[in-house]
């Protein structure tokens, strides 16, 4: 066993999911590990209340709405599919640090796993502190040291790595650095595009940053006028204008707001639209996918049987939340003072359209700091898939959401984070 003076000497940027996962396992390969965080602490690492720590796996702690989707339970072709930027870049790492590992690592450190649908995985507990507990724990295991301060810069000469320098241009020397700053997405976890700085700094081509799993903006009034309103169990489909097709369907939760849209179906959604330009994307909500049309038409035939002498906003009161009528009225073209028995059959058709197909038009996405996942990144044919380290600068790793790389809901971004970070550590590790 190596002394401490003579083990490879790795620094790692950034204490979120990919930064624990490579500073754990550069350690474990024998390494000294000195792991930088740039969000303020409260606790030292010493304290009797280690897991108190909470500037570290900020962004973790709120992913999967606090439960941590922290994997999903696929074979490498499931997660090819559901990769669609950088998914062949990632078939090294992948199988080096399998779903079924990273669900290994943490039921070992001794966090219980369950798998829901769409073989997402969480903690059994529900909560993502559980899976925070874990990393922590090997940290400290394994005597990784943790600087709490800002790194501004990092340094190279003739094409190899030498230094960090910090934001009080302090330079420390290391043999190795793992950049895991994240992407541009939470700035307020701390992910606010540093690592595209040093990249670019570098040498690196940094692609495009555009947000993804984001709200969406909608300038349809109905939104605005069903701000604050939860659609559970309906059918949400995006529509690609431009080539005529259906391009996600999913059933769900989402949220109208005051700028378009929102909530978990609305986030998937959204990875699917990759070239965003206005209106070249409809969303269309099924309102009652459990009924046929059929079964709605005679649904709506005994509702306005019912309520034959009310008016319309009335009529609808059994179909739709409360909220949601006169907008719906609106979009069908009927007044809302109408009588049941005064419809004609194709204004009754265009309620049976509309219950099947409630349509809104997107605009844009909100901005990418409103994003869980930030699309673009330094570019992966300036990165070897084998070992995660940079071909431009020998000594340099990227892991994680920095990476060119990233992939729909269901815990499969987490599963590039912990696969790229333990290979990067890994290989940051060897001699």
């Amino acid at each position: 066993m190596k002394n401490q003076e003579s083990k490879i000497k790795v620094c790692v940027i950034g204490g979120g999911a990919a930064g624990l996962m490579a500073a754990i396992t550069a350690a474990e390969n024998g390494a000294s590990v000195t792991l930088f965080e740039k969000n303020k602490s409260q606790k030292t690492m010493e304290s009797e209340r280690f897991y108190d720590n909470a500037y570290l796996g900020k962004k973790l702690l709120i992913t999967g709405k606090g439960r941590c989707n922290v994997t999903n339970d696929c074979t490498l072709d499931e997660f090819l599919k559901n990769t669609p930027v950088g998914g062949k870049f990632m078939y090294a790492s992948f199988n080096s640090f399998t779903p079924q590992d990273v669900m290994d690592f943490f039921i070992k450190g001794g966090t219980p796993l369950k798998v829901e649908r769409g073989n997402r995985v969480f903690p059994t507990s529900d909560k993502a502190i559980d899976i925070l507990k874990v990393l922590k724990k090997k940290l400290f295991e394994h005597n990784v040291r943790v600087v709490n301060k800002k790194v501004s810069g990092i340094t190279s000469e003739d094409g190899v790595f030498t230094s960090v320098v910090l934001e009080d241009k302090t330079e420390m020397y290391f043999d190795r650095c793992i950049v895991a700053t994240g992407g541009a997405s939470y700035p307020q976890t701390g992910s606010d595009g540093d690592g595209y700085k040093f990249a670019e700094s570098l040498g690196h081509t940094v692609k495009e940053i555009k947000p993804s799993l984001v709200p969406l903006v909608s300038h349809d009034k109905a939104c605005r006028d069903m701000m604050g309103l939860s659609l559970k169990n309906v059918t949400l489909s995006v529509i690609d204008n431009k080539k005529n097709k259906v391009i996600f369907k999913e059933m769900g939760e989402m949220l109208f707001t005051h700028f378009g849209m929102s909530g978990p179906l609305v986030l998937s959604a959204s990875s699917h639209m990759r070239d965003m330009q206005e209106n070249r994307y409809t969303v269309s909500i099924d309102l009652k996918p459990s009924l046929d049309e059929k079964t709605l038409d005679n649904r709506l035939l005994s509702d306005f049987s019912k309520y034959i002498n009310k008016n319309m906003d009335n009529a609808m009161s059994d179909l739709l939340p409360s909220k949601m009528i006169v907008p719906f009225l609106n979009k069908c073209g009927i007044r809302k003072e109408l009588k049941p028995n005064s419809l004609t059959k194709e204004e009754r058709r265009t309620i049976l359209e509309t219950l099947k197909g409630f349509k809104v038009d997107v605009h844009s996405f909100r901005p990418v700091d409103e994003a869980i996942i930030t699309s673009g990144g330094v570019a992966t044919k300036e990165i070897n898939p084998s070992t995660m380290e940079s071909k431009i600068v020998s000594g340099l790793y990227f892991a994680g959401e920095v990476v060119d790389v990233d992939a729909y809901t269901g815990g499969f971004n987490l599963q590039i984070a912990f696969s790229t970070a333990h290979l990067a550590g890994q290989s940051a590790a060897q001699e």
